[in-house]
């Protein structure tokens, strides 16, 4: 079976020179369809450039990265574009919701951009709503729901469009222990609902029960890449990380 996303000797380098500075360098990583990979790694280790690359945010230096056999280097700027908004949907750490809009509104608005009509638009975000206990708070602003609940918002939004892709940046680094463990559960059942393959970049060792697999980034580099199944985690801990 081919891979779904292929990152082949991909390198990203800020500046010119003595200047130069490596912010990736020489990764290789395949990654499967309907696969929940956790990028893990320290401050400044890389972990959210390679993130925003595999998001089509930003493009490489030098290396080569296809999504479903698309080249994403090789597409222009209106294309990448074109590619986030039908393949890709974005959970981030700090929400992003429009203010002023209802929770419906702001679940609908990507498939709107998309030139749904919005009673098609609406019928489907309040499905998706429904399905993560948002059901009774259709027409709440953001500010009337709590963390959680505007987290269970950005999660219906970036599955408004049916992606193929979820990208979630830090998604329960924002929330109380027991607010950020009903965000884990209901990451662990998108795989199955909806098909997507979910990338999270997180610092949270919470989250890690959910992944297929943890793809551990340092300086630049791909340190090592370790299968869930062996590792033993408990309570947020993993056995046999590094120090």
């Amino acid at each position: 079976m081919s891979s779904f996303i292929e990152i082949k000797n991909v390198s990203k380098v800020y500046g010119k020179g003595d200047g130069a500075v490596y912010a990736l360098r020489d990764i290789n990583l395949e990654i499967n369809k309907m696969e929940y990979i956790s990028i893990m790694g320290p401050s400044g280790s890389g972990k959210s450039t390679l993130f925003n690359m595999i998001g089509a945010l930003d493009v490489p230096t030098a290396g080569e990265i296809t999504v479903g056999g698309v080249s994403l280097p090789e597409l222009s700027p209106l294309e990448l574009s074109f590619f986030r908004s039908k393949h890709i949907g974005y959970v981030f750490q700090s929400y992003n919701l429009i203010p002023h809009l209802s929770a419906l509104d702001n679940a609908a608005l990507p498939q709107i951009f998309l030139g749904k009509s919005r009673d098609e638009a609406e019928k489907r975000a309040a499905e998706l709503l429904d399905f993560i206990g948002l059901g009774e708070r259709l027409h709440h602003k953001p500010l009337e729901l709590s963390g959680g609940q505007q987290q269970r918002v950005a999660i219906a939004r970036a599955l408004a469009n049916t992606p193929t892709i979820l990208l979630a940046d830090e998604p329960t680094a924002n929330l109380d222990l027991k607010t950020g463990a009903e965000i884990i559960s209901i990451f662990k059942n998108l795989t199955k609902q909806f098909g997507v393959t979910i990338i999270s970049a997180t610092h949270d060792h919470r989250m890690l029960a959910s992944s297929t697999r943890i793809v551990w980034i340092d300086q630049g580099e791909v340190d090592r890449i370790e299968c869930v199944e062996d590792l033993q985690i408990d309570e947020g801990s993993i056995g046999d990380e590094k120090g």
